[in-house]
């Protein structure tokens, strides 16, 4: 008879084999997997910088303001009777807006009215007199004198009558009052502001080395264009044009001042915003490569350049503009060289490598919304 040994001791060593088959089935999976992956990486993206003639953006902080933006003052002192207009509201030319109580400037245009009618009379009696030879020529000149004196006087009565109602001098935008109805306001006390916003005047200033190249290679004939961007780093949709320079450089800041012209039919822009200008340059044959392709250290750019024997070398590069996704390389590289486009963290300097070359317009097709390792 055959006695099966169902010790404690025979299952402790049946589960002991169990776990041990169960790690090694793991390790052996683990391992392929791994040798799977390296398998999978070993195989890198190459591409090779483009020269082309492209444009980029130089950007200028810039001060944007109307092209007519006045201060409203009282030209006469009274009590502010009326407001015509509110704040922000658009005006037309010649609109009525404030009037400051006119009773004492009518009694007076009145008066003025009465020496003119007293003075035609009393002329007219002695160019009478004066046509029968009975008074002199003299007496008429004064006669003349006093209705040309009553006239003037009148003239100045209605002008300080129309001075006690204010005006738009042009079709603009109200600023907020600096007055409220019913103030007493002295001759020249500021009352708002007034803003013509169908243009805008837009001032940015430019160092002496970038004016220069302005000034012999971008200026033509045609009026150089410039883009705004808005403070919330939207473009304005229209564009502008540079319209002067000013005469002189500032000298402690080495810069000179532009103004731009932005046409602003819906009035979007408003006096005093602010923004960034960017204007167009063209750049000839200039080197290519993706931003994707670059990593820094201590604020320096390198690449990972591929030699004949496929090995990796670090090489420090300059880059004098950026491009959406591209860098201009203004050192360190030519058009012949192959440089590693991705995986730049799977590698090290000197370390060989097996990789599929693409054109960068291919590797352009994938690089939106990619940046910089």
């Amino acid at each position: 008879m055959i006695h099966y040994d169902r010790s404690p001791l025979s299952t402790q060593n049946m589960k002991y084999i169990s776990i041990l088959i169960c790690a090694v089935l793991l390790l052996n999976a683990s391992c392929q997997h791994d040798e799977h992956e390296k398998h999978e990486e070993r195989r890198f993206i190459v591409t090779s910088p483009v020269v082309k003639d492209t444009s980029v953006y130089r950007e200028y902080v810039c001060q944007i303001g109307s092209i007519q933006h006045i201060e409203v003052r009282a030209l006469e002192r009274g009590y502010l009777q009326h407001i015509y207009v509110d704040e922000g509201q658009l005006v037309k030319k010649g609109q009525l807006m404030f009037q400051i109580m006119p009773m004492i400037y009518e009694a007076e245009m009145q008066k003025a009215k009465a020496e003119v009618n007293f003075a035609e009379i009393e002329y007219t009696n002695t160019k009478s007199l004066a046509d029968s030879n009975i008074v002199s020529p003299n007496e008429l000149a004064l006669a003349n004198a006093r209705l040309s004196k009553a006239k003037a006087e009148l003239a100045l009565a209605q002008a300080h009558l129309d001075f006690t109602q204010i005006r738009a001098p042009f079709d603009g935008i109200m600023d907020r009052f600096h007055v409220r109805l019913g103030s007493l306001v002295e001759e020249g006390e500021l009352l708002t502001t007034l803003s013509d916003n169908s243009k805008m005047w837009v001032y940015f200033n430019v160092p002496e080395s970038e004016y220069l190249d302005y000034i012999t290679t971008i200026r033509s004939e045609k009026p150089q264009e410039v883009i705004l961007q808005m403070a919330n780093n939207e473009v304005f949709e229209q564009k502008g044009v540079v319209e002067t320079i000013e005469a002189d450089f500032n000298n402690e800041t080495g810069n000179i001042a532009f103004r731009s012209v932005f046409s602003n039919p819906k009035r979007i822009l408003r006096h005093g915003e602010t923004g960034n200008i960017l204007m167009p340059v063209m750049l000839k044959n200039a080197l290519l490569i993706p931003q994707k392709a670059t990593f820094e250290i201590l604020d320096k750019k390198f690449v990972f350049v591929v030699d004949k024997d496929n090995v990796v070398k670090t090489r420090e590069i300059r880059t004098g503009a950026e491009i959406p996704h591209l860098y201009v390389v203004t050192d360190g590289l030519q058009e012949t060289d192959k440089i590693l486009v991705e995986g730049l963290r799977k590698v090290k300097n000197n370390q060989k490598i097996q990789f599929d070359f693409h054109s960068l317009a291919m590797i352009m097709t994938d690089m939106t919304g990619l940046h910089a390792e």
